[in-house]
């Protein structure tokens, strides 16, 4: 899986409305989803309890929390695109997040990603992308938006 590099405002130009790329998979385990738990404070049973899960929850098992599919936004981001000749960049925001199904423990996520939009900023490039997480096993999605990112490039 090549990345797609990025040089300039220009470069971003033939991009719009068009699909950039996917990244690759990556597994939600229960470690992962208790360490997340433990960085966040957020230990609802759902997350951490398999055994109260598995009896108790609709989905048979314990389920990420969408905040960590979130996070895992920047990783994914970056196996698709690699954008030089930065001074700097910012996330600038999100829109129209939905969480559209639960990850269950031990599944896999992507993300596929559409530049929805570029504005030239004078010195600064706003870029509005499209993302759609979605879950290896069903096919379905689990989480999509809007991400704005600000990017700074060297003069």
């Amino acid at each position: 899986m090549s990345k797609l590099v990025i040089n300039s405002y220009e470069d971003f130009l033939p991009y719009i409305g068009q699909e950039l790329g996917a990244s690759g998979y990556v597994q939600l385990d229960q470690e992962r989803i208790c360490l997340f738990a433990d960085a966040t404070l957020d230990h609802q049973w759902i997350h951490v309890d398999p055994a109260r899960a598995a009896k108790e929850s609709p989905f048979g098992s314990t389920i990420a929390h969408g905040y960590l599919t979130l996070s895992l936004l920047p990783y994914l981001w970056e196996q698709i695109i690699e954008v030089k000749n930065l001074e700097r960049m910012m996330n600038y925001g999100m829109e129209r997040m939905r969480f559209a199904q639960p990850v269950l423990c031990g599944q896999h996520i992507r993300m596929v990603t559409k530049l929805e939009d570029v504005a030239n900023l004078r010195g600064a490039i706003k870029t509005s992308i499209r993302f759609v997480i979605e879950i290896q096993e069903t096919g379905k999605k689990a989480l999509e938006g809007t991400a704005t990112f600000v990017y700074y490039f060297k003069k």
